[in-house]
C-alpha cells in the first residue's frame, strides 16, 4: 500500500484501534524522542522506570516507520522512527507486560516484555488491511466503505521497472486500462482509455488529477519516483464528481509528502541497455537483386541485375550496405532520483530532484528529462494547516533523425557517402524518389517544453464543530514549447527551410471545498461540497523561411531568407465553473450509501445552448461479511455487493466551434491584388455536451483469509449527443455542420484476482490477474439509420471498423478472372464475390473486425524468498484485426527493397498468401491481419540487504535489481510491432519516409535504491 499516506494517518488509526478496547484514557502517540502532544484530558502516566528501545521491521527486513508500539492494557506508548526504531519508557508495574505493534497494512502483534530491555519485531503484511485507504475524488475512504469501481495500482508496478512515463508501467496491469500507441518512442505520451472508446470525434483521455489538483500536462512530465500511489477511477459514481471532465474515467496521482522524523535520503536510480526488439529485415545484395530481375521478366523488359545505373558499380564489385544497421544503434537509458524527506509534528517537507536519459535506438530519437519538486506541509495552529507543491520538468527531445522507413526500401547497393564524406541525398542514382535514410542527422531540430506548476491549500477545521473542515484549493500551471527545424544544403534543400514555432499555455484552478464528518453511534455521515473555477489559455506562432544564401543562420533569423516568411497564429480560452455535492453514508459498515451532484458551465458552447448542465450518480454497497452470520467467518473473509448509476458528460469541442468562421481569401480586382474573406465553417450554436450514462455492478471478496481476494465486475456505458459532423445541403454555402448526434454503448466484464499460493517462514509465491472484455457497439450516427461507410463507421458494429474486401487467395496461371475481375493477371489479388453478381466491386466489401481488442489480461507472478524477489508478468491483447501497412506498399517498378519476412508470388512459387512483384492494389486494399499478442511484459529480480548489514554500514537500507521489458512477443502479426502501425510508405507509391510510431524495444537496466540514516 502507499507508505507515504499510512504515515501519515496510520500511525493514530493502528494506535487508536489498539486501544479501543480498552477503559484507558486516549493513547498519546509520538515519535521516539519526540515529545507527545497533550490530548484534551492528558492522562496520568507512572513515573517511567526502563529504558526500553527495539526496532519494528516489514516482512523484507525494511524499518516500518509511524508503527504504534503500545503497553497492552494502558496508554502507554510511542511509534517508530524512519528507520523503524523506537523507545519507550515503561512504568516498573508494566516490565513484565506485553507490547502490542500495530500498522495499518500489517497484521497486529503482541509481544511479552519479560524484563527485556530490547525488542526487535517484524510484522507481516495482511492482504486485507493493505487494502484498507483509498484515494477518491476530493478525500480519502476505507476500501471497505467504496461504493465506487475504484482500482489502486499495485505499488511494485511504479517502482523498479525502466520507463520514463509512468503510463508505461501500466500497460496491460489494470483490468479495463488499455493503453497503446507511441510507447516506445523516447519522449512520446501514450494513449489511455478506460472502459473503452466513449466517443468519435471528442477526446477520449482520462482525466489526469494530481495531488487533488486538475494537471494541465501529461504523465510524460510527471517523474514516477515522486508518486506514492495511483488509483483509477472507472464508474459513473466514482468520476461523476469531476462531472464534464470524468466522462474518459480519473486517474488520480499522490505524490509523496514529508514525514515526521529526522532528514532521510534516498537515492533511487538505475542504467540500461536498449535493442530492437523486432526487426523487418531488408533482403540483402543477392536477394535484391533476383527479386528485380524476377520483376522485369514478368513485366517483360530488359532484364538487369540492378534496376538503377548508379548501383552497378557496388553490385560488380560485391559491396552492399544495411541500411537499418546505419540508422540504428544500441539505445542507452538512465534514470536518477535524489529525495530529502522529514520534519517534526508540525511542519513535513520532501524534495525531490530527477534526471532521466534516454539515448533511443535509432539515431537522433533522444529523451531527456530534468524535474524538480518539493512538497511541503504546516500545522499553524491546532485548526488550521496550510501545504504548497512546487513542480518544474523540463522535457528536450532535440536532435536530427534518421528515416527507418526509407533504411527499409533503399537498394542494399547504394552509397552512403559523397567523395569529400558527406551524405549522398540520392544513393542510388538516378533514382530520385528514395533519400538517404540519414540525412535527418544533417538537419537542426530543437524540441523543447517546460511545466511548472505551483499549488497550495489551506484547511480550517474549526474547534467549535468537530469533524467540519473548510479547505481551499489552488493552483497555477505555465507551459512554454519551443520547437525549431532547419534543413539545408546538406540535405538536398538548396535554398533551406527553417521552421520556429513558439506556444505557451496557463492554467489555473481555485477550489473551495467543504467537508462534514460525523458518526452517531453505527451511523457515519460524509459530506463534500465543492465550488471550483478553472481556466485555460493557449497561444502559438509560426514561422516558416526559404531562400537563405547559406546554412549557418538556421531559424536563428528567418527574416533573412530570400522569401518573405509565412506567419500563422492562434489563441484561445476556455473557462468551467462548478458546483458539487457528495454525500456518503454507512451503518455499521454493512449498508453503503453514495450519492453525487455535480453542476458544470463551460465556455465552449454557443449562446443559444445551455451552457450548464448537472451530472447526478448514486452508489449502494452492502458489506455482506460484516453480517453476524458471516462475522468470523474463516471462509469467507470479505465479500460485498456494490451498485452505481451516474452520468458525466464531455466537452467534446474546442473553443469557438459553435461559431461560424471565416478564411482569409486572395483574389484580383481591379488588376490589384486584395484580400477578402470566405467561408470556412458553420457555427452551432445549440451545441451542448456529450453525456455518457452508465450502470456498474460489482462484487468484491476475499476467501480462505484473505489469501484469494479480488473483485468482478459488469458495466454499461451508453454516451448519447455525440459531436459529430452532418452533412447538409451544399446551397447553404457549407458541406457539413457539427451537431449533437449519435449514440455509443460500451459493456464489459472485468475481474481482478490476487492469489497468496503459497505462504511459508522464509517463502511466498502470490500472484495478481487481471481481466476484461469490452464490447464496443455504435447504437446510431445521424439519425437516419445508416452507416457512414466513408468513415467506416457502422450501426450494430464497433469503433474502428476493418471494412474491406475478403481475399480468398491469388489468380494462378490457367485460371481464367475476365469475368469476375477483369484486368486481374495471374500474381493478382483474389477477392470473394459476396453479392453474388459476378464481379468484383466496392460493393463486395464487408466488416471484418475492429481495432479495439476483444479482451485483455495480465498476469503477475512474484516469487519471495529472504531478501530475494522475481516477479514475471505477462500480458496479452485478444482478437484484433488490424490493416497491415507492413504489406500495403507499391513495389514502384521493382525499385524498393522489401522485407524479407514479406515475399512475393511468382508463377514457380505460386502463394496463395502474397501477389507478384507487378501488382499495384487498384483497389486499396488494406491487408487485414490479426494483431492479438502475448508478451512477456517484464521481469524483475531483485535484493534487499538484511538489516544486520545496513546498520553495521550505518545505512537505513540497500536494495539492488536487474530488470527486463519487453523480453518476448508471440504473435503472427508480420511487422515491427502489433501494438504499433509503423509504414513502410504511404501505401501509395509516394516513400515519404517517417517514422510514424517508434519500433519496440526490449530494455534491461541494472538498478540501486539506497536510503541513508
Amino acid at each position: 500500500m502507499k507508505r507515504e499516506w499510512l504515515l501519515l494517518c496510520g500511525t493514530l488509526i493502528s494506535a487508536q484501534a489498539a486501544a479501543g478496547s480498552s477503559a484507558s484514557p486516549p493513547l498519546v502517540v509520538s515519535p521516539a524522542g519526540a515529545p507527545a502532544s497533550a490530548p484534551a484530558h492528558k492522562p496520568t502516566l507512572v513515573a517511567p522506570d526502563v529504558t526500553l528501545t527495539g526496532r519494528v521491521t516489514d516482512d523484507k527486513g525494511e524499518g516500518l516507520p509511524g508503527v504504534s508500539v503500545v503497553v497492552k492494557g494502558t496508554s502507554v506508548g510511542t511509534s517508530t522512527d524512519d528507520q523503524g526504531r523506537f523507545t519507550l519508557l515503561v512504568p516498573e508495574a508494566n516490565a513484565n507486560g506485553t507490547l502490542v505493534f500495530s500498522f495499518i497494512g500489517y497484521t497486529s502483534q503482541e509481544t511479552p516484555i519479560n524484563g527485556r530491555t530490547s525488542v526487535s519485531v517484524q510484522l507481516k503484511s495482511d492482504a486485507q488491511a493493505l487494502t484498507e485507504v483509498v484515494v477518491v475524488g476530493y478525500g480519502t475512504q476505507k476500501r471497505s466503505d467504496v461504493t465506487g469501481s475504484v482500482v489502486s495500482v499495485p505499488q511494485d508496478r511504479l517502482e523498479k521497472i525502466p520507463v520514463a512515463n509512468v503510463a508505461q508501467a501500466l500497460q496491460g496491469a489494470v483490468a479495463g486500462v488499455t493503453i497503446t500507441g507511441g510507447s516506445n518512442l523516447p519522449g512520446s505520451r501514450p494513449q489511455i482509455q478506460i472502459r473503452g472508446v466513449r466517443s468519435i470525434t471528442a477526446n477520449t483521455d482520462p482525466y489526469l488529477i494530481v495531488d487533488g489538483l486538475p494537471f494541465p500536462g501529461n504523465l510524460n512530465d510527471i517523474n514516477p519516483n515522486d508518486i506514492g500511489s495511483i488509483e483509477i477511477l472507472k464508474d459513473a459514481s466514482s468520476t461523476a464528481i469531476y462531472g464534464t471532465r470524468g466522462s474518459n474515467g480519473v486517474i488520480l496521482i499522490t505524490t509523496k509528502r514529508g514525514k515526521t522524523g529526522k532528514p532521510q535520503i534516498r537515492y533511487n536510480g538505475y542504467a540500461g541497455i536498449e535493442y530492437l526488439y523486432t526487426r523487418l529485415h531488408p533482403l540483402d545484395g543477392p536477394a535484391y537483386s533476383a527479386k528485380y530481375q524476377e520483376f522485369a521478366r514478368q513485366r517483360g523488359i530488359n532484364v538487369t541485375p540492378v534496376p538503377n545505373l548508379g548501383e552497378q558499380a557496388n553490385y560488380e564489385a560485391g559491396r552492399t550496405v544495411n541500411w537499418l544497421d546505419e540508422v540504428s544503434q544500441r539505445g542507452v537509458i538512465q534514470d536518477h532520483n535524489l529525495s530529502i524527506s522529514g520534519g517534526t509534528a508540525d511542519v513535513k517537507y520532501f524534495v525531490s530532484g530527477d534526471y532521466f536519459k534516454q539515448r533511443g535506438v535509432l539515431k537522433g530519437y533522444n529523451f531527456e528529462r530534468v524535474s524538480l519538486r518539493t512538497n511541503i506541509d504546516a500545522n499553524l495552529t491546532p485548526w488550521l494547516t496550510i501545504g504548497t507543491s512546487s513542480f518544474f520538468s523540463h522535457n528536450n527531445d532535440d536532435g536530427g533523425r534518421v528515416d527507418l522507413g526509407l533504411a527499409q526500401v533503399a537498394s542494399p547497393y547504394g552509397t552512403i557517402y559523397n567523395p569529400d564524406g558527406t551524405y549522398m541525398v540520392f544513393p542510388q542514382p538516378p533514382e530520385q524518389l528514395i533519400k538517404n535514410p540519414l540525412l535527418g542527422l544533417t538537419t537542426t531540430r530543437e524540441s523543447r517544453v517546460n511545466q511548472l506548476t505551483g499549488t497550495g491549500y489551506a484547511e480550517v477545521a474549526p474547534t467549535f464543530l468537530k469533524g467540519l473542515k473548510y479547505r481551499l484549493n489552488a493552483t497555477y500551471s505555465y507551459r512554454p514549447y519551443r520547437y525549431a527545424y532547419y534543413e539545408g544544403r546538406e540535405f538536398g534543400n538548396l535554398r533551406g527551410l527553417a521552421q520556429l514555432t513558439n506556444d505557451e499555455r496557463h492554467n489555473y484552478t481555485i477550489e473551495n471545498l467543504l467537508i462534514f464528518n460525523k458518526d452517531i453511534e453505527k451511523h457515519h455521515f460524509d459530506f463534500t461540497a465543492l465550488y471550483s473555477s478553472q481556466q485555460n489559455t493557449y497561444f502559438t506562432t509560426t514561422e516558416t523561411g526559404t531562400g537563405f544564401i547559406n546554412d549557418r543562420i538556421g531559424f536563428n533569423s528567418i527574416g533573412s531568407g530570400s522569401n518573405t516568411p509565412t506567419l500563422s497564429s492562434y489563441s484561445e480560452r476556455r473557462a468551467l465553473v462548478s458546483q458539487m455535492a457528495r454525500l456518503n453514508y454507512s451503518y455499521d459498515s454493512r449498508y453503503l450509501f453514495t450519492v453525487t451532484a455535480r453542476r458544470d458551465g463551460s465556455s465552449v458552447f454557443g449562446a443559444d445552448a445551455d451552457k450548464y448542465a448537472t451530472f447526478p450518480s448514486v452508489a449502494v454497497g452492502w458489506n455482506v461479511a460484516n453480517e453476524g452470520f458471516l462475522r468470523d467467518n474463516n471462509l469467507v473473509n470479505q465479500l460485498k455487493l456494490r451498485f452505481s448509476y451516474g452520468t458525466t458528460g464531455n466537452e467534446g469541442i474546442n473553443p469557438y466551434q459553435t461559431i461560424t468562421g471565416n478564411a482569409l481569401l486572395q483574389y484580383a480586382y481591379g488588376g490589384v491584388t486584395s484580400v477578402g474573406l470566405r467561408a470556412n465553417s458553420i457555427g452551432n450554436t445549440n451545441l451542448k455536451w456529450e453525456q455518457t450514462t452508465s450502470s456498474n455492478y460489482a462484487v468484491d471478496f476475499g476467501f480462505l483469509s484473505n489469501r484469494l481476494t479480488g473483485s468482478v465486475e459488469y458495466f454499461d456505458a451508453k454516451t448519447k449527443n455525440l459531436l459529430l459532423a452532418r452533412q447538409i445541403p451544399i446551397v447553404t454555402g457549407y458541406n457539413t455542420i457539427l451537431d449533437n448526434i449519435g449514440r455509443v454503448q460500451n459493456r464489459g466484464v472485468e475481474l481482478t484476482v490476487t492469489s497468496e499460493n503459497v505462504r511459508l517462514a522464509d517463502f511466498t509465491w502470490k500472484s495478481d490477474f487481471n481481466f476484461s472484455a469490452i464490447r464496443n457497439k455504435v447504437l446510431e450516427l445521424y439519425g437516419n439509420g445508416t452507416d457512414d461507410i466513408a468513415n467506416r463507421r457502422f450501426i450494430g458494429k464497433p469503433l474502428g471498423a476493418i471494412y474491406d474486401y475478403r481475399m480468398v487467395g491469388v489468380w494462378q496461371q490457367g485460371e481464367d478472372a475476365s469475368s469476375l475481375d477483369p484486368g486481374a493477371k495471374p500474381g493478382d489479388l483474389k477477392f470473394a464475390d459476396l453479392n453474388g453478381d459476378g464481379k468484383i466491386t466496392s460493393l463486395d466489401r464487408e466488416y471484418l473486425g475492429t481495432t479495439l481488442p476483444k479482451y485483455t489480461a495480465g498476469l503477475t507472478n512474484t516469487f519471495s524468498y529472504k531478501g530475494l524477489s522475481l516477479r514475471v508478468f505477462i500480458q496479452t491483447v485478444q482478437g484484433v484485426l488490424k490493416n497491415n501497412p507492413t504489406l500495403n506498399f507499391v513495389d514502384l517498378g521493382g525499385r524498393l527493397n522489401t522485407p524479407r519476412e514479406v515475399g512475393y508470388w511468382t508463377p514457380e512459387n505460386q502463394r496463395q498468401d502474397r501477389p507478384g512483384l507487378n501488382y499495384y492494389n487498384p483497389r486499396g486494399y488494406g491487408y487485414p491481419s490479426k494483431a492479438s499478442f502475448t508478451r512477456l511484459k517484464d521481469v524483475t529480480l531483485s535484493y534487499t540487504v538484511p538489516t544486520a548489514l545496513t546498520e553495521r554500514l550505518k545505512l537505513g537500507g540497500i536494495s539492488a535489481y536487474v530488470s527486463g521489458r519487453n523480453l518476448y512477443t508471440w504473435t503472427k502479426w508480420i511487422g515491427y510491432d502489433p501494438e504499433q502501425n509503423y509504414t513502410l510508405g504511404n501505401g501509395t507509391g509516394n516513400v515519404d519516409g517517417g517514422t510514424p510510431n517508434f519500433p519496440n524495444t526490449a530494455t534491461y537496466v541494472l538498478g540501486l535504491n539506497i536510503t541513508l540514516q
